[in-house]
This record gives structure tokens, sequence and C-alpha cells, in this order.
């Protein structure tokens, strides 16, 4: 067993404590149903990872990186209801399988849990975990309505997606290794070191995402294909391929975008995959996710600790670069 399977297991025995069979039923059942199910716990993972790589205590960091898996998972409970998603990790949603309003009760109380485990954190650490937990959660507040507000929006460009995908993923990603910095109890510049490669590796693991929803494999990938496109969001393939395209091809792509519910969704995405493969926006992506790697781990090796003590949190992030779901 590698040393992340080990953490892993360690979050998921951690979840499979907690009590969610309360009432009333249909409040809590929902959110042992999203918990119960295997993702991939890289938030929590990546807090512990961080609390060892500065020589920190384990054992003090588990219930704050749970508060971060509880916070992530709100957060996509309620994308779910906004993006009107059928499914998640290969489930059906908490809002398909039960409905928009139980997903978002549910969803506010798993924000509530997320801070009560927060609070478990040892005393003198309290303050900088609320304080990230905090800041985080207005973030990706601001990132999620930056989502929004691009889909009725005809004048986004790259940068202003970025800035948006910075907010809504990869801050959660910082945050997460810098509660573990914190609480390890590393160097400022150190803090901030490992919390600015969470946010490049961040931006190339949300690229990433966006390249498996138009390009993976359902029955792996987890979730509907073409979901992005059907939603119209302004992704980095949408945005890079208006670049790339020559007029018939973007007053075709704008077009496509501009309808809600389209009469025949399967279409839709033959039709803007179709655009994305004469442009080439696959590898511009691939190009662009490179460039985020790349930077991260400058900010890697900037961290002043010996080589071998990065070695588990470097197999970590090889293994989300290179996944496909």
């Amino acid at each position: 067993m590698n040393r992340i399977t080990g953490l892993e297991t360690l979050i998921n025995i951690l979840i499979a404590e907690q009590d969610f069979d309360k009432k009333p039923e249909r409040l809590y059942a929902p959110i042992d149903y999203v918990m119960s199910q295997k993702g991939k716990r890289i938030r929590p993972i990546l807090a512990l990872l961080a609390c060892e790589l500065f020589q920190g205590n384990i054992d003090d960091v588990k219930y704050p990186a749970l508060a971060m898996e509880m916070f992530h998972n709100f957060t996509l409970v309620h994308d779910d209801i906004m993006d009107k998603a059928p499914l998640r990790r290969g489930f059906e949603t908490v809002y398909k399988k039960w409905n928009s309003d139980i997903a978002i009760l549910s969803g506010d109380t798993m924000f509530a849990i997320a801070y009560q485990y927060a609070m478990k954190t040892q005393p003198r650490y309290i303050k900088g975990v609320l304080e990230t937990l905090s800041k985080v959660a207005i973030e990706v507040c601001e990132g999620q309505q930056m989502d929004m507000d691009f889909e009725e929006s005809d004048m986004v460009e790259i940068e202003d997606y970025v800035r948006m995908i910075t907010l809504k993923t990869a801050v959660l990603l910082g945050s997460s290794l810098k509660i573990g910095a914190l609480i390890a109890e590393a160097s400022p510049n150190d803090i901030e070191e490992i919390y600015n490669f969470g946010l490049d590796f961040g931006i190339a693991f949300q690229l990433q995402d966006d390249l498996l929803d138009a390009y993976g494999d359902q029955s792996v990938f987890g979730k509907q294909l073409g979901g992005d496109i059907r939603s119209n969001k302004k992704t980095y393939l949408y945005l890079k391929a208006l670049q790339l395209a020559d007029k018939d091809q973007s007053q075709k792509l704008k077009a496509l975008f501009t309808v809600d519910n389209h009469a025949n969704s399967n279409q839709k995405v033959k039709e803007v995959m179709a655009i994305f493969d004469q442009v080439n926006v696959k590898k511009h992506t691939i190009d662009a996710m490179q460039t985020y790697y790349e930077k991260s781990l400058v900010h890697l090796e900037s961290i002043r600790v010996a080589s071998e003590r990065k070695k588990d949190l470097q197999f970590f992030i090889e293994s989300l670069y290179s996944r496909n779901r």
C-alpha cells in the first residue's frame, strides 16, 4: 500500500465513522449518500500531505481535512442544482435522486457540518483554519457566480475564465494545502509557496476537467459528457476555439451557445465538438494545462524542505495530472 492509498483509507474510515443516521431522514440521507461515494478525496489528502511535508502530526489535521472534503461536497450538491446535472461520479445527483429543495437543505447542512469539523482543530490553530475556510467559502461563491454570469455574457475573455476557475476550483486545493501547512507550523514563506502551488495546479486540474467533459470516456469520467456544452458554459475550450475559429466557425459556435434547452442537445454537442476538432482546441488546452502544471512545480521546488519529503506530494499530483476521470 503506497502512502496515498493509506491516507485515502484514513479519510474514508473517518467519513464512515460519522453519524448521518439522523432525523429528518430526507435531510441526512442525501449527505450520507454523497459522502459514502468513493470520490478522489483530493482535498483532504492534500491537507494531510502538506502536514506531513512539514513534519506535522496528521492526527491534528484529520478533522480540518474532513471539513474541506465536506465543504467541497456541499459545493457539488449545490452546483448540480444550478447545472441541472443528472450524474455525479456515475451516480444520480442529489437534485435528481430527491429534488432541488432537499438538495438545497442538505447542502446547507453540509456547509454547517464542515464548520463543526473545523472547530475540532487544536485550539492554537482554530483561528487560522477558520479564517482560511471562511475565505475560501466566499471565493468559491464568487467563482460560481462568475461562472453563471458567463453563461449570459458575450464578453468573456480567457483571462476572465482563468480568474473564475481560480476562485471556483483552485483556491480550495490551495487552501487545503495551506491548512495542512498551518497546522504543521510551516514558515510563512513556505505556507505562501504551497498555497500558490495549489492555485496553479488547481488551474491545470480544472482545465483537465474541462477537457474530460468534452473528450473523456463517460463510463470512466462518471458524468454526462458534453455537460458544459449543453449548459452553454464558457469553458477554456469554447473561448480558445473562438480565438482560433474563422468567421463562419465563430458565428456558428456563438449561435449554438445562445440556445437554452436545445431541442436536441446531443446534436448540439456533436456540432460543437466538430468545431473544436476543426480548430484543434484539444491540443491548445493540453498546452495550457502543461503551462500551469509547470508553474505549480516551480512553487513546489521553492518550498524549503528536503526533496525526499516532497515525493509523496509529487506522486499524488502527477497521478491527478494524468487522470482520466
